[in-house]
């Protein structure tokens, strides 16, 4: 029985070899959007999201990546893609303004609303890369005008390739995630609590953006990989009996 992944290249690897068929994250979101990804797909994403990040973003081990995106299933990828790289992922509640300011020591903003963050770029020194990344599934770049020296992620990250490999391999315990205040190292992402045990057969989880990132993010890497799947549900879905009953879900 293989082990199960430890690092990020080791859940990615089993996305891709590990039932890559099999469905890995559905994602219920507005407008009664649903979109679902096998272990191959998801994997396909992170991995054109990761090159993107260090093609066109100079991304490396100790680059610095805010998600000023709500829970979704691109931000999820943003996530998996930036710790492929080896980066820091920064998150925080939108809604309380807690992602990091534009300035300081952020090197790359990942953001729905350009235009806010385009507002509170300092007028002279260092500035982050801007990256406008449009929420729906079949938009396929951004709808509108964009602000000077921002970079549209749906139109462009499409060319880049489907496999990535890292250069660097970061350190375990430099930072993986900063969310609010609190730190995970690359070793702790995926540790687990002394009296935890793998499931027996991987489970079928459903997970509520209403829950917060700490939540989601840590319970996802979990089921993930003991070679579960998520079922991920936007703030404003209601998790009813007969979505329930339709995703056949196990848990949560």
């Amino acid at each position: 029985m293989n082990a199960s992944p430890n690092t990020p290249s080791e859940l990615l690897n089993a996305f891709r070899t590990r039932h890559p068929t099999s469905p890995r994250l559905s994602w219920y979101g507005p407008d009664s959007e649903r979109v679902e990804f096998s272990g191959r797909v998801l994997e396909n994403w992170v991995a054109k999201t990761a090159n993107y990040l260090v093609d066109e973003l100079d991304a490396e081990p100790g680059t610095t990546v805010a998600l000023d995106l709500p829970l979704h299933w691109r931000s999820m990828v943003w996530l998996l893609a930036t710790w492929a790289v080896g980066a820091t992922a920064v998150t925080g509640d939108r809604a309380a303004g807690t992602v990091p300011d534009a300035a300081g020591t952020v090197d790359v903003l990942a953001t729905v609303d350009p235009a806010a963050v385009h507002e509170r770029l300092p007028a002279a020194g260092p500035a982050p890369l801007v990256v406008a990344v449009a929420l729906p599934a079949l938009q396929m770049r951004w709808m509108g005008d964009l602000p000077p020296r921002t970079l549209d992620y749906s139109g462009d990250v499409r060319s880049h390739a489907d496999v990535f490999f890292a250069e660097d391999t970061p350190e375990p315990s430099a930072i993986a995630w900063q969310h609010n205040a609190t730190a995970t190292s690359y070793a702790g992402l995926f540790a687990r609590d002394s009296g935890d045990r793998q499931p027996e057969a991987p489970r079928r989880q459903l997970l509520q953006a209403r829950d917060g990132w700490d939540a989601v993010v840590r319970s996802a890497l979990m089921i993930w990989a003991g070679g579960g799947s998520v079922v991920l549900l936007d703030a404003g879905i209601e998790a009813t009996d007969h979505l329930c009953s339709t995703e056949n879900i196990t848990h949560g």
